[in-house]
């Protein structure tokens, strides 16, 4: 066995913060205790574009974590960056979000407006609770009349600890549904929040981190990069295992605690003595044994979970020649009553 621990093969850590960092005021917990033990320069990256960088930073540093602004980036300030491609500076614009949305568009020489009787160059929406009806309608009024239409993500979810509220994707697609305009996106899953994160560390091999597969995942994935999915958030076992190519991660863990265990523990692999098969007839995956009493992940449901996932995603997800399997799994059976408790664990 390698004793190379995983935060080593990586000089920076690109990370989410709903379900990974914190869920609403809560911290997910072992979090700050992995990375600090880890050591990686960290940015964090989000998709919520309701809060401005330094109020973020000021939650993760009653958290316990050593950050500024600067260590924050917002989905917000993606979609600033990107529409200085197609909007020119001084361009009248209309936004659907938050104060400090609203702020970084003054700050990059925007003019603000609340009609679309103002002939708005372009719309940006980011979440907000306390977008309305009202502003909503003039929004559809100015894209239906040809403004620009650019929103700082579609997550259709926001995470807190009562649950999944409405994310700002849910409000796009009331506007989508209205004028038939599919907006720009600037936030994950597309790479360039990950490739300017990177840069602005000075990073040559980062690792993406988050709980999310078809944001975090297929975001730094489609940026190059490797990605490690702890199971503490949005997307659980059963749908791990079901992803899609380009939304299955590198490597999973139970916690952040991964990136300071052995590297090939959070493998898709054969692990703690849990093997799996797969008939060409069966779209099921079969887990078996898990008999290696010496391994201290069996005695940890969490850890014991994960490592039957990832012996599972081993035949679920290549072919027999390594190759990506595209073939649909849809559901697990186990032989042994170590895997049968691993896989009962799942969620």
């Amino acid at each position: 066995m390698s004793n190379e621990l995983l935060a080593g093969r990586y000089d920076a850590a690109l990370l989410d913060l709903d379900g990974t960092i914190y869920e609403g005021g809560r911290a997910v917990p072992g979090a700050l205790e992995g990375l600090t033990e880890a050591g990686l320069p960290m940015l964090f990256v989000t998709n919520n574009a309701s809060r401005a960088p330094e109020t973020v930073a000021e939650q993760l540093r009653s958290l316990g974590y050593d950050c500024d602004a600067d260590d924050v980036m917002t989905s917000a300030q993606a979609a600033i960056e990107m529409a200085a491609d197609i909007i020119p500076e001084g361009s009248k614009v209309l936004i659907l979000g938050a104060q400090s949305f609203r702020d970084l568009a003054t700050d990059a020489g925007y003019e603000l407006v609340d009609s679309a009787d103002d002939e708005p160059a372009a719309v940006f929406q980011g979440h907000n609770p306390g977008t309305n009806w009202a502003m909503m309608s003039e929004a559809a009024l100015s894209i239906s009349r040809g403004a620009k239409y650019l929103a700082s993500n579609l997550d259709t979810t926001l995470p807190t600890e009562r649950g999944l509220l409405v994310g700002n994707g849910s409000m796009v697609a009331a506007i989508v549904s209205a004028t038939g305009v599919e907006p720009r996106s600037a936030g994950k899953p597309l790479p360039p929040m990950f490739h300017r994160g990177a840069a602005r560390l000075e990073s040559e091999r980062p690792i993406v981190i988050g709980d999310r597969l078809n944001t975090d995942i297929a975001g730094g994935n489609a940026a190059g990069y490797d990605t490690l999915m702890t199971v503490t958030g949005i997307s659980g076992h059963h749908e791990t295992l079901s992803a899609i190519p380009e939304e299955r991660p590198t490597l999973i863990g139970a916690d952040m605690s991964a990136l300071v265990a052995p590297a090939e523990h959070a493998e898709p692999r054969p692990q703690a003595g849990f093997t799996a098969e797969r008939d060409a007839d069966d779209p099921a995956v079969i887990v078996i044994g898990g008999g290696d009493a010496s391994d201290a992940r069996l005695a940890d449901p969490a850890r014991a979970a994960v490592a039957a996932l990832l012996t599972a995603a081993s035949v679920a997800w290549f072919d027999a020649d390594g190759a990506p399997s595209t073939a649909p799994v849809t559901g697990v059976r186990t032989t042994s009553e170590a895997a049968a408790a691993a896989v009962a664990a799942w969620r």
